[in-house]
């Protein structure tokens, strides 16, 4: 299906359905699988998308499985979503595209005449994102890091903030700003409300992240009352404030193997050491120590270290000005 041919508000209600939109960036052909669910009467739309990094899996699994396990005829509004956005990273089991070697959360909201990650966004952009009502992405560390199971928001926004504790994960993360480039500032710039999530990643899917991005789901649908009933309650065990862009990450400056010395969301005091990388002999190469106090949230679980990459980030351990 062409993108400007997708019109769910013409499929039938009280029923699932399942499309491909397929385009072409020069002579490269690229897809965005969809799935639908309309409800049995009028409602929101959430759209909820995964696999804008392509080795991140939990999100999938989650879409793919909370969409088979919806009743239509249960729902109001609409469910659409997009269970791998960034289908070629996915099938060569990367995070990055390998037909432009761009970061798809880099490059939103796109361009027409852009590289292939620059068409992808825009086509999402304009063909389902902007159908939203509220929006959720599902991330996680992919097979390179490891991250708290967790909600995030813009800390001005409190639909926002009510729909992250809603979701149900045990950490919550307000942002005070929100980087360009990503779905989410997408969707702030078309005055969407929304929420991401992140689960911890290892390129394994953990049994108890995928329960709670299912039950998140199903969660935030209650929230916006496409479902009956309240939210399953779970309140937080931890409410962080802060930054959240990697790209302001402890970067590595050599190839080697990482010893850390911390671990996820524990409380590091500025100037403390959270880890050293070493060479195939033992001895260290750097040393990688917190410019602030805060909390853990990015480890570089994969022990093998390439100069650049992030391995660690502390943000902030507070909740927000209320």
């Amino acid at each position: 299906m062409r993108p400007e041919e997708f019109r769910p508000a013409e499929l039938a209600r009280r029923a699932r359905h399942a499309l491909t939109l397929e385009f072409r960036a020069g002579a490269q052909a690229l897809e965005l699988p969809i799935l639908v669910v309309r409800g049995g009467g009028p409602g929101p739309v959430l759209v909820a998308s995964a696999g804008v990094h392509g080795d991140e899996y939990e999100g999938m699994r989650a879409i793919l499985e909370t969409v088979a396990a919806l009743e239509p005829a249960d729902l109001r509004g609409d469910l659409i979503a997009v269970p791998v956005v960034n289908v070629a990273a996915f099938r060569g089991r990367m995070r990055r595209s390998p037909l432009d070697g761009a970061d798809l959360a880099r490059v939103f909201p796109g361009r027409p005449d852009g590289s292939p990650s620059e068409l992808l966004a825009w086509h999402f952009d304009r063909f389902v994102l902007a159908r939203a009502d509220f929006y959720v992405d599902l991330h996680s560390g992919g097979i390179t890091w490891e991250m708290p199971l967790l909600a995030g928001y813009e800390a001005s926004d409190d639909r926002a903030r009510a729909a992250a504790l809603a979701f149900g994960a045990p950490v919550v993360w307000a942002h005070p700003e929100i980087p360009p480039g990503r779905t989410v500032s997408a969707a702030r710039a078309r005055g969407i409300p929304w929420i991401y999530a992140e689960a911890r990643g290892g390129g394994r899917i953990h049994p108890q992240d995928l329960a709670v991005y299912r039950r998140g789901l199903v969660n935030l649908m209650r929230h916006l009352g496409m479902l009956a009933g309240p939210p399953e309650a779970s309140p937080p065990e931890v409410e962080l404030y802060g930054g959240g862009d990697t790209d302001a990450s402890l970067c590595s400056g050599a190839e080697g193997l990482l010893v850390a010395e911390v671990g996820l969301l524990e409380q590091v005091e500025a100037g403390q050491r959270l880890g050293r990388l070493v060479d195939l002999l033992g001895r260290t190469i750097e040393e990688y120590r917190t410019l602030r106090s805060g909390r853990v949230v990015l480890i570089h679980a994969c022990p093998q270290v390439r100069a650049g990459e992030p391995v660690f980030l502390v943000t902030g351990p507070g909740t927000p000005p209320r």
